[in-house]
């Protein structure tokens, strides 16, 4: 009996990231989401153009980075740029630019009430396509309510009040 071989890693291929990418993937919806945005209206810090010295990144390679990190639980900057590197889907999402991780912390230290802004938007649309149905969701749990303080603890009324006052200029 003989195992299944390996293929040849030094064989070279003609394809594109394109064809690598399912039409379904979640990649491509992170992509026309972020492309469909207003990031100035979102008050995202939309960098100018220098003369001099090397260019900066648009912010929505940024948004798009941080959104696939949020959907695949990286939270680190610096497993964000690892991931740029060596994810295809990533690649793909990004168009071969790597930030580095520090630029991509920079990011979300600028911006975080447009990261809000942009969350809340997102939500909506999802309400909207009846992906989601927001209904109320109470969990039971000693451990949580034991580090949970009054201001944390949200109710229905204390919830549509805060989801009232914090509703996108």
């Amino acid at each position: 009996m003989h195992h299944i071989a390996e293929g040849c890693r030094h064989q070279m291929e003609i394809s594109s990231l394109d064809c690598n990418i399912d039409t379904e993937n979640v990649v491509r919806f992170i992509d026309a989401f972020v492309c469909k945005l207003d990031l100035q209206k979102l008050n995202f810090a939309v960098s100018t153009i220098k003369d001099e010295g090397r260019p900066s990144y648009h912010s929505s390679i940024f948004l798009k980075i941080y959104l696939y990190g949020y959907l695949n639980g990286i939270r680190s900057s610096r497993k964000l740029e690892r991931e740029c590197t060596r994810n295809i889907e990533m690649q793909w999402l990004c168009g071969k630019l790597i930030p580095s991780y520090h630029s991509i912390a920079d990011f979300r230290k600028d911006n975080p009430k447009a990261l809000r802004n942009t969350f809340k938007l997102f939500v909506s649309f999802l309400k909207d396509i009846d992906l989601i149905g927001g209904e109320l969701i109470a969990i039971d749990g000693t451990k949580i309510r034991a580090h949970n303080s009054k201001k944390n603890n949200y109710s229905q009324k204390k919830l549509s009040a805060t989801l009232h006052s914090l509703k996108i200029k």
